[in-house]
């Protein structure tokens, strides 16, 4: 049977396979996993390497279930390109490579590397049709699995936490938990129509986007905290104020518009932590 809905044969089965692959939401987790690696101060290249693939593959499961779900379960889509068929062969092929990570993790690293690195799969597997339905999980599970990508990137180049990593990610778990609300809220119509209780549905629009921003503070000030007290290095306080700058135009946009400066703003976020941790420009 086919896996392509659009098109036969072999290469239109790897178009609609590929078609899962989704750079702008992939990008951020697999990132964040190669952050944690560069704050342990060793980045092995092959486990940075081999921890980021398993991200990957966690976040294409995700993506291939969401998709699944959301046509084939909810109509709430127009199109997809995979058939049911597809999306189950995509899922069981994404979830055996993943393993297939894990285990190298468990095997080069050990057992606790591992035990990190499975939630991100659990939490992308059960977002649709589980934990999207929760306006709890609905918001912080995106969040959660990139917060997890960074520790675990971190551990498995040192078989140990910090205090900085930890702090890193409770900041992105922050402030991605913020940017995730204003990005529910373009769905509000929809959302409402079908229970799913989001926190714009749960706490209406203008309310779910104060609380929204008030996160992307806390989040920002959390930074400033950390620097002060030199958990991260002073040059971090550049990254707050690049994003706050992107938050206060996002501010006065729409859901739609906001989503897209937020998230882009989120990777400047990331690549000025980045220099701030490896170069550490205002030491």
């Amino acid at each position: 049977m086919a896996l392509s809905r659009h098109g036969s044969g072999a290469i239109a089965d790897l178009q609609a396979l590929a078609s899962q692959i989704h750079p702008v939401f992939m990008l951020p987790p697999v990132a964040s996993s190669l952050f944690g690696a560069a704050l342990s101060g060793r980045f092995a290249v092959g486990l940075a390497l081999l921890h980021a693939t398993a991200t990957s593959f966690a976040l294409y499961t995700a993506h291939v279930k969401d998709g699944y779900v959301d046509f084939y379960g909810r109509d709430e889509d127009d199109d997809h390109p995979l058939t049911a068929r597809g999306c189950r062969v995509a899922i069981a092929g994404s979830t055996v490579a993943f393993g297939c990570c894990v285990g190298a993790i468990w095997i080069l690293v050990g057992p606790l590397a591992a035990a990190i690195t499975v939630p991100g799969w659990i939490i992308g597997y059960l977002h649709a049709p589980q934990f999207d339905m929760n306006p709890l999980t609905a918001t912080v599970g995106y969040p959660s699995g990139i917060a997890l990508a960074l520790v675990g990137g971190f551990y498995v180049q040192t078989g140990t936490l910090s205090p900085e990593v930890l702090a890193f990610a409770a900041v992105f778990l922050t402030i991605l938990s913020g940017i995730k609300v204003i990005d529910d809220a373009q769905d509000y119509d929809y959302d409402r129509s079908i229970d799913k209780r989001t926190v714009a549905v749960v706490l209406g629009q203008r309310s779910a986007r104060r609380f929204a921003f008030a996160l992307m503070v806390a989040g920002l000030a959390g930074v400033v905290a950390f620097a002060v007290t030199a958990v991260f290095p002073p040059s971090a306080v550049l990254a707050a104020v690049a994003f706050g700058a992107v938050a206060l135009v996002a501010a006065r946009a729409d859901p739609e518009i906001a989503t897209m400066l937020l998230i882009r703003g989120s990777y400047v976020f990331l690549a000025v932590l980045v220099v701030a941790v490896w170069i550490e420009p205002l030491a």
